[in-house]
């Protein structure tokens, strides 16, 4: 099985929540120096200053990506009733049998066969009597 890389998934809030608390608890304590920069006071504050700075323009374009996908939305039902009107017009100013019809996508009207009776088989000619 392949090794998966825990830094594909996001921390859980729960987790970031006791995060910030440790980070706090940190800050209290006057004479924590570790040896690893990465665990410094200063470098933590700084790592949650990006972190909530990132999640609120996470938070922006999310907003602005559901506004983006309302217009997009907007946009195409704008398209295509155009389309189905122009449909219609070419329909009410050829006629519903003319080769412009075609054109633009639909069935001329004497392309449409009317329905015709079948005549009854021998075995429903039974179930009816």
């Amino acid at each position: 099985m392949a090794d998966q890389n825990p830094m594909n998934t996001r921390v859980s809030p729960s987790t970031l929540r006791e995060d910030g608390s440790v980070l706090e608890g940190l800050q209290t304590i006057p004479t924590y120096n570790p040896q690893r920069t990465e665990a410094t006071v200063a470098f933590l504050e700084n790592a949650q200053a990006e972190m909530i700075r990132l999640q609120k323009l996470e938070i922006q374009l999310k907003a602005q990506h559901k506004a983006a996908l309302d217009e997009v939305r907007q946009a195409e039902w704008t398209f295509h009733k155009g389309i189905q009107a122009a449909k219609t017009s070419v329909v009410a100013q050829f006629g519903p049998d003319s080769s412009e019809v075609q054109k633009v996508g639909r069935k001329k009207k004497s392309a449409y066969n009317r329905p015709t009776r079948q005549p009854k088989t021998e075995s429903q000619r039974k179930k009816a009597a």
